[in-house]
């Protein structure tokens, strides 16, 4: 019996994506921790907003936005390093690349219910 194939098979690719930015934020948590507990001030993101934009952009343009994802995360890594100087000029370096591929998870989840709409 042939099962229905509701998302691609690329959408694990989203799935990974989702996962190893968890492990990320994570591993970004435990280095806050140190330096918090000396009075430095608290590092928090709200990156719900990339996850939904991943989740929804995916069905329809998996490859494109779990690879947007791979570069959302690798942003963050260098904004979380530049941040942790205490220097809010370094925070920018590659962390700038993390908007870039917002703005491209933003135009993948408005084709997927676009292309849904008219479908």
């Amino acid at each position: 019996m042939a099962g229905v194939e509701l998302l691609p098979r690329e959408y694990g690719y989203v799935v990974l994506v989702l996962v190893f930015y968890n492990i990320l934020n994570f591993w970004m948590a435990t280095q806050v921790a140190k330096p918090e507990r000396e009075g430095t001030p608290e590092f928090a993101g709200n990156d719900a907003r990339v996850f939904m934009l991943m989740i929804l952009g995916g069905i329809k343009h998996p490859v494109i936005c779990a690879s947007l994802g791979a570069v959302y995360t690798v942003s963050r890594f260098f904004y979380f390093k530049g941040y942790s100087t205490g220097d809010p000029k370094k925070r920018l370096t590659i962390g700038k690349y993390g908007f870039v591929a917002m703005l491209g998870l933003m135009i993948c989840a408005i084709s997927c219910g676009v292309q849904m709409l008219i479908a």
